[in-house]
């Protein structure tokens, strides 16, 4: 890249950056005068200054696009040549220590892969950094509600002439409200309930936000989001990162309360069959106890000779000598009634 070229970019950025800074001394001038008209003329006005953001971020894409690939560009020619260089020395230093006698072919391929693994890793740190210094000057908008058959195409499509966007992530709307849906004979498709959109620069993600909440969608009179409003706010001090954590969270949490469900729903289960197991061992311990008491019967039917009759219990009777004192009470002398009648003085 030569020094001419350099020179234009910068030229070109600061022209950016003032147009920027005019734009907005101009709006915080008509704040501060408190220019109270409503109608036609503030439409107008507001559309004029989207439009004007809209070409300083596509005239801001295309100087960045230019020089990152001309960046990128001679980065990779001087990370080639330093790789060059770097495994000529390898290559040299192997040669001389061969010639002296040192140096094996083993060794000469584990230090030119050592010096590859270090250039990557270079490489990749370089990377890494460039992309943390991206995402500190990167702003992140909420939406608290998302208009209905409204999927994270169609918003990229509207909010992406207001300024460049990274990633957008909607979130779906509950089950029982799909479901209720669906019988009353709505939208049988996905809706969503909120959604986050992440802009590449701050500036513009706070911009949009305040120009944008409150309004209407508009665009076609026959688009079925003409009458929608936006609701918008800019996150401060909010990243990407903050939202999959948050989103990791809640789903760790799910995911445990399905285990513990699906543990007690599992004992529940066991403790049944436990018990239909025994109820079917315990039919089938009667229902042998009956068939061994109507084989005696079904063998007596189907045989031609019928059994012999039970022989009837014998009762063995041993007679047994009287009791001397039964004699002893009949030969024993009564009195007579006579004369117990004249001694107590009966008639």
């Amino acid at each position: 890249m030569s020094y001419l070229e350099e020179d234009n970019e910068r030229a070109e950025k600061e022209k950016i950056k003032e147009e920027k800074i005019m734009l907005i001394e101009t709006m915080n001038a008509e704040e501060e005068r408190g220019n109270k008209k409503v109608g036609k003329h503030k439409k107008n006005k507001k559309k004029m200054m989207l439009t004007e953001t809209a070409e300083l971020v596509e005239r801001q894409k295309s100087v960045e696009k230019d020089t990152s690939k001309k960046g990128n560009a001679v980065a990779e020619n001087r990370g080639k040549e330093e790789e060059k260089q770097f495994l000529k020395e390898v290559a040299e230093g192997a040669g001389k220590e061969e010639i002296n006698g040192v140096g094996p072919l083993g060794q000469k391929n584990q230090e030119s892969d050592d010096g590859k693994a270090d250039v990557r890793k270079h490489r990749k740190k370089k990377w890494l950094l460039e992309e943390a210094a991206k995402a500190d000057r990167r702003g992140v908008c909420y939406l608290s509600r998302i208009a209905p058959q409204m999927d994270h195409v169609k918003l990229r499509h509207i909010l992406s002439q207001y300024g460049e966007i990274q990633r957008i992530y909607l979130a779906p709307e509950d089950t029982t409200a799909k479901v209720r849906r669906k019988k009353a004979g709505g939208f049988r498709g996905q809706e969503f309930s909120e959604g986050w959109v992440e802009f590449t620069n701050k500036s513009v993600a706070k911009r949009v936000a305040n120009l944008l909440n409150g309004e209407q969608m508009g665009g076609k009179k026959r688009s079925q989001f003409y009458f929608d409003l936006w609701n918008i706010k800019y996150l401060s001090k909010f990243k990407w990162d903050d939202l999959t954590e948050e989103i990791a969270y809640k789903n760790a949490i799910r995911e445990q309360k399905l285990a513990l469900e699906i543990s007690a729903a599992n004992r529940e289960r066991n403790f049944y069959l436990a018990k239909v197991d025994q109820s079917r061992a315990l039919s089938s311990i009667e229902e042998r106890l009956k068939k061994k008491q109507k084989l005696p019967r079904l063998l007596g039917d189907n045989l031609q000779h019928p059994p012999s009759p039970k022989a009837p219990k014998v009762i063995r009777q041993f007679p047994q000598n009287k009791l001397f004192s039964d004699d002893a009470t009949q030969n024993k002398p009564r009195l007579s009634i006579e004369v117990l009648a004249g001694v107590f003085g009966g008639s």
